[in-house]
């Protein structure tokens, strides 16, 4: 697997706006009403009717079996942490967790709540908004789902391709999951500091982006589906597909740049929302 993969260089270092963005994933604990999801992403874009221009909600991905939404919020870093405190006290009225079911472990009505820093602002200053929340350089979220209902078998594949094993894939967090009649491998990819890239090709291993000067790279969508389909096909199994839930660093800079210059709200609804 080593030579498989290369590296691919990408730029977060500067903006030709000159905005200082942020983004947060906002995990909830719903997918099953479209309408509770909604509710709670509009929430973060302002009250009676007035929307902020400076907010835009990216992406909403729900997923019905885990019954479990990652909704992109992207702000100026001045209001971010306004946008998102209004939607988690939407969630927490809106989602009865006595009657909450989903395959996906879950802590609460709102479940995760992570600061990234997209541009013109560094890790230290989304820490100090995020106090106790929690602030890091960009995870990525991207599953794989192998064409088996073996979850020992997904188990010892998300094992296999965590970092934390020795021929694992660094800064990724794997568990398995039954879903939709097969067994997905979930992996959150985060982000390490570490060299700009200097190689450019399609079988790329790492991409690597900047802000603020500071160097980040993480493993490729590529390879870690890749990586699952030589483990899965070791076993003779195969894979039935790749999904990246929201955005790579880059691409959630790109769209939050675009979004707030054009004012887009709503900007997941030009884009689709993915509601499986």
């Amino acid at each position: 697997m080593a030579g498989m993969c290369r590296r691919e260089k990408i730029s977060m270092s500067s903006s030709r706006l000159g905005l200082r963005l942020a983004a947060c994933l906002l995990n909830i604990s719903e997918a099953r009403r479209k309408n509770i999801v909604e509710n709670i992403a509009n929430a973060a874009l302002g009250k009676n009717g007035q929307k902020h221009p400076e907010v835009s909600v990216l992406n909403i991905f729900s997923d019905q079996d885990y019954n479990r939404s990652v909704i992109t919020i992207a702000a100026s870093v001045d209001e971010l942490g306004n946008s998102v405190l209004a939607a988690c006290l939407e969630a927490f009225q809106s989602i009865d967790m006595e009657v909450q079911e989903g395959i996906h472990p879950c802590l609460g009505a709102v479940d995760l709540i992570p600061i990234y820093p997209l541009t013109g602002v560094g890790v230290e200053e989304c820490g100090a908004l995020a106090r106790s929340v929690g602030a890091s350089p960009y995870v990525m979220n991207c599953n794989v789902t192998i064409d088996s209902q073996d979850l020992a078998l997904g188990r010892a594949i998300a094992r296999a391709i965590r970092g934390s094993h020795a021929d694992g894939l660094k800064g990724v967090q794997a568990m398995a999951f039954p879903h939709e009649g097969k067994i997905e491998i979930a992996c959150n990819v985060e982000s390490f500091e570490g060299q700009e890239a200097t190689e450019i090709s399609e079988d790329f291993e790492y991409m690597s982006y900047s802000v603020l000067g500071d160097h980040f790279s993480y493993v490729s969508p590529h390879c870690i589906e890749a990586r699952v389909k030589k483990l899965a096909s070791d076993q003779r199994i195969g894979t039935i597909g790749r999904a990246l839930i929201g955005f790579t660093p880059q691409e959630c800079k790109n769209c939050a740049e675009y979004a707030i210059k054009e004012s887009i709200g709503e900007f997941w609804k030009l884009r689709g929302g993915i509601f499986m």
